[in-house]
């Protein structure tokens, strides 16, 4: 329903034409830093056509003007990153370019020294199949150590599972940190790049020489994501499956590749906007928008039983003997039934979802 004017939502505000015109100006001066010059040229000449036009007119609210212009910043440029917000409350003035503090830093250090550093579940589990289910890719000053020792908790099993289903992004410093472990220390590999349009620069991401912990070599790796799995998340899978170093198992991820940041535009309207740009060395493309596409697609709720079962296979064809053959054995059918009883209660939820 349009809100009208004298009798705003209290989530919502009122709008007059000056507060909108100056939305408007200030969003189109702020898309110059949009990470793709040539998209943000084609927005910026669409607003101010339309605004010539009175095309803007009939908007009253501030959750409107967000809406609308969001809409429209997604369809001209293919991109769901690029957002307006609105805010009932004024937005502080804060500097982008400001270090944290000392005791901010203390802060967010003991945050996430409570959640474990986002490193949820380490184990081994049947078969001699090595575990790590994060949560995110916290900074490797704050997680270095916790993965160090994660990484020697894993290094006797015969193959390795990370869950990144529930992983919502991170540092793109601990991303190379972990895919070290995954390589020998020469050649450094190289992972990703990062283009920055403001200062139209590139930081270049490789596998570095030296790891805290036991590297993890010649042994399978299985990706496990879902549609959650977004950011530094992807890029971990990106990275392994174009380098053919693990198996991306699930759903397709999320799709956001290019980082950015937000803008302040009004006391009560910021806009979100990609000021980055991810190019891997092998594709010279990203997975913006489409999502790391699995090697395997299942559903996520299957993804782990899937992997599991993946791996116990790969290992009886691979020679396994004595002890170790008699364990997979074992292990398989208990896997295949987990994997088949997941199956059916999948079926049963969406018969009755209907």
């Amino acid at each position: 329903m349009t809100m009208s004017a004298a009798n705003p939502s209290p989530d919502d505000m009122a709008l007059d034409t000056g507060a909108t015109e100056a939305v408007l100006a200030a969003l189109v001066a702020q898309l110059d830093a949009y990470v793709f010059p040539a998209v943000a040229e084609k927005i910026q000449h669409d607003i101010e056509q339309r605004l010539e036009a009175g095309g803007y007119s009939d908007i009253t609210g501030g959750q409107q003007l967000a809406d609308t212009l969001t809409a429209q910043l997604q369809q001209l440029s293919g991109d769901r990153n690029l957002r307006l917000h609105f805010s009932p409350a004024p937005l502080p003035h804060l500097e982008v370019a400001a270090e944290p503090t000392a005791e901010e830093l203390e802060r967010q250090y003991q945050a996430s020294r409570r959640r474990n550093f986002d490193l949820n579940r380490v184990e081994r589990l049947a078969g001699n199949i090595g575990y790590i289910q994060m949560f995110s890719f916290e900074p490797p000053e704050f997680v270095g150590d916790a993965l160090a020792a994660a990484m020697t908790l894993v290094a006797h099993t015969e193959a390795l599972i990370f869950d990144l289903r529930h992983s919502q992004g991170g540092s793109p410093s601990t991303v190379a940190l972990l895919c070290s472990y995954l390589f020998a220390a020469h050649p450094p590999i190289h992972l990703n790049d990062l283009y920055w349009s403001e200062t139209d620069a590139t930081h270049q991401w490789w596998t570095v020489p030296y790891v805290p912990g036991q590297r993890y070599l010649d042994k399978p790796v299985f990706v496990l994501t879902s549609p959650e799995t977004v950011s530094a998340a992807e890029e971990f899978a990106y990275n392994l499956q174009a380098l053919k170093r693990a198996a991306v198992v699930g759903e397709t991820t999320r799709g956001g590749a290019n980082p950015g940041r937000g803008f302040r535009l009004h006391d009560h309207f910021w806009v979100f906007m990609p000021t980055g740009q991810a190019i891997n060395p092998i594709t010279g493309s990203n997975w913006d928008g489409t999502g790391v596409i699995p090697n395997v697609k299942v559903p996520m709720e299957t993804a782990f039983d899937t992997a599991h079962l993946m791996a116990l296979n790969h290992l009886l064809e691979h020679g396994a003997e004595g002890v170790a053959k008699r364990e997979l054995e074992q292990t398989l059918p208990r896997v295949e039934r987990s994997l088949q009883q997941k199956r059916q209660d999948l079926i049963a939820n969406l018969g009755g979802s209907r």
